[in-house]
């Protein structure tokens, strides 16, 4: 008896059995349990842990936090991603047409099914929605909302028995003092964030214009435009800003008081607790007053930043329940009370009782909500506007020749796409 033969058939069955399970091909990879969450927030990397704790005992899926603090160098890693190997399961963008654009290309994953039961349970509301939404279906989900408005240093406020204004007359009547008493009233940066006070001025002055012209409906050479840059001209040279070039952390700038307010989102708050800040105490938050006192309610920025999938992420499923998961509202109620800001979920109740307020008048209608410059203006058109207002505020009697070259660059997406799109 040829007793090879038991093992070699014994053999055979094995390997026909391995290619009968695999379809043929390789066994599939297991299912991932832990996400790597790359964003441009790398401030935030305490926050995302505790997150990715939570996550793993809750629903047996952990996340680690990839944290960029160079915009561009994170932009260009994410669009790199869609051509090569190296994918992130979940990464931070902006909505807008920076979305709008990422899913023409067809590179990030729909979320629409999501959005359906999110509103239907109450976690996330209809209105918020829209941000969401290109071509009628959705894509991502909040990572934060955040309204805008102005932090201030308290004890430079009480030294000076200022009190937060209701009026724009009386924010410069506020800018003033301060000056009088050699403090700076405002910080602004020729970095990024340079085109904060062109929306704020323009939103509490036309916010009809606003909409306009971010919808090419309207152009940046407008009188109405060109009054709101001669406005900021005149803030700049009356005295009342920081140097535009200073490299400080504006929660820095705030905390020393090297200027007395920064206007920012909510998420600002987070600053503040980072650096042992307490509210009501040590700052505080108010809503900027309109410009034009005769608008019927006062313009509020709003922005939701999103956190998004890719349509070809490395495991799918698993990014989907991490998003389901991160709307809910015992991850948004962690989120928010860790960092000490609004929530997306309606259910989640704010510790700030400053920027509580602010959120609960937001949400009732009393604000006119103004989508943040950042989303609202398409990206050629942003970046020509953001590389004009960096000169502007180093150089403010250029205003017309900076109006003119951002104009020139919303010509030319405008003369390719459908103004009102």
């Amino acid at each position: 008896m040829n007793r090879s033969r038991p093992l070699l058939v014994a053999a055979l069955i094995s390997l026909v059995l391995a290619g009968c399970s695999s379809g043929g091909g390789a066994a599939p990879p297991p299912a991932k349990a832990e996400l790597k969450l790359y964003n441009d927030k790398g401030a935030w990397s305490k926050y995302f842990d505790e997150m990715g704790v939570l996550s793993k005992q809750q629903i047996g899926l952990s996340m680690k936090p990839v944290g960029y603090t160079d915009e561009p160098t994170y932009q260009a890693f994410i669009k790199a991603s869609f051509r090569t190997d190296v994918k992130p399961d979940l990464f931070t963008w902006t909505t807008g047409g920076r979305l709008a654009e990422i899913v023409a290309q067809k590179q990030v994953a729909e979320t629409t099914a999501l959005w359906q039961e999110a509103i239907k349970n109450g976690d996330l509301s209809a209105d918020l929605a829209e941000y969401y939404t290109v071509g009628g279906k959705q894509y991502c989900v909040p990572l934060n909302a955040a309204y805008w408005g102005m932090f201030y240093n308290k004890k430079i406020f009480d030294e000076y028995d200022l009190q937060p204004p209701s009026t724009w007359d009386e924010l410069i009547t506020v800018a003033d003092t301060l000056k009088k008493n050699g403090v700076k009233a405002f910080y602004h940066t020729s970095v990024l964030f340079s085109f904060v006070w062109f929306e704020q001025l323009l939103a509490g002055t036309d916010p009809d214009l606003y909409d306009r012209l971010s919808t090419g409906q309207a152009k940046y050479t407008d009188p109405g435009v060109v009054q709101v840059m001669e406005r900021w001209k005149s803030m700049i040279d009356a005295g009342y800003f920081t140097n535009p070039g200073d490299k400080t952390d504006p929660g820095d700038v705030l905390k020393t008081g090297k200027a007395a307010m920064v206007s920012f989102g909510t998420w600002f708050n987070t600053s503040m607790t980072q650096r042992g800040m307490k509210a009501g105490t040590d700052y505080g938050f108010f809503v900027i007053p309109n410009v034009n006192p005769a608008l019927p309610k006062t313009s509020m920025i709003f922005e939701s930043g999103p956190l998004c999938s890719l349509a070809k992420a490395p495991d799918p499923e698993a990014s989907m329940k991490y998003l389901k998961w991160w709307v809910g509202s015992a991850a948004q109620e962690k989120w928010a009370t860790a960092r000490g800001d609004v929530s997306a979920n309606p259910k989640v109740a704010i510790a700030d009782q400053a920027i509580a307020q602010v959120s609960k008048a937001a949400g009732s209608g009393e604000h006119r909500l103004v989508n943040r410059y950042f989303e609202a203006t398409p990206p050629p058109v942003l970046t020509a506007a953001l590389d004009g207002f960096s000169a502007f505020v180093v150089k403010p009697a250029g205003y017309r020749e900076v109006l003119a070259g951002i104009q020139a660059a919303a010509d030319e997406y405008w003369s390719t796409h459908k103004p009102g799109d």
